[in-house]
């Protein structure tokens, strides 16, 4: 299992040397577009809530996640795309749904606002490239970041997986919060094959 290193306190500009270990972190991760982790994720939308298990694989711009439910016993399956935003959503009653954006397809059909279309970004650490550019990033003091606002998102990295057989840190538990909506996520495991 790799190691953990907790999230440091924000600073407000690294030192040079964390700023190009960032960028070079990031090149990395931009050159390796397929991906996949899984782990456990934590939704609230005010009163409302849920949580379950999470498996994300990622392929270019196509993405698949499986989330479960334990304690209801429900799966959901959705299968999208992060530059159309289009997406495709199983295990419901009354079969499938197909929508033009993802996002809203999983907030009708289960209440769940998930930033589906900034995550393949995000839950690496990295400011969604297809999206505004944020309004504030906070860095850690290894040029990370630390905290990040984006979209109405607040997304606070608070604990990285060391580096590790030519793989760059990577984010181990965040959270997400806009408005009375809640993401928690912890990923357990990481798998970013070879180019």
């Amino acid at each position: 299992m790799p190691t953990r290193i907790p999230a440091p306190v924000a600073v407000a500009t690294p030192d040079a040397a964390a700023q190009q270990a960032e960028a070079a972190r990031a090149q990395w991760l931009h050159a390796h577009p397929d991906w996949a982790f899984q782990g456990r994720v934590a939704i609230t939308k005010g009163r409302n809530g849920g949580s379950g298990r999470i498996d994300w694989t990622q392929r270019q711009r196509q993405y698949e996640v499986q989330l479960s439910a334990p304690v209801t016993r429900q799966s959901w399956r959705l299968i999208g795309d992060s530059h159309s935003e289009a997406g495709r959503l199983e295990g419901l009653e009354g079969g499938p749904r197909d929508g033009e954006n993802a996002e809203q397809l999983l907030l009708e059909a289960t209440g769940w606002e998930i930033p589906v279309n900034l995550l393949p970004d995000w839950v690496r650490g990295l400011v969604a490239t297809d999206a505004q550019e944020p309004e504030r990033v906070d860095y850690d003091a290894q040029g990370r970041p630390h905290t990040l606002r984006q979209m109405g998102w607040e997304i606070e990295f608070q604990d990285w997986y060391a580096p590790s057989d030519g793989r760059p840190a990577l984010p181990r538990r965040i959270e997400a919060r806009n408005g009375d909506a809640k993401v928690r996520l912890l990923v357990d495991a990481w798998s970013v094959p070879a180019p």
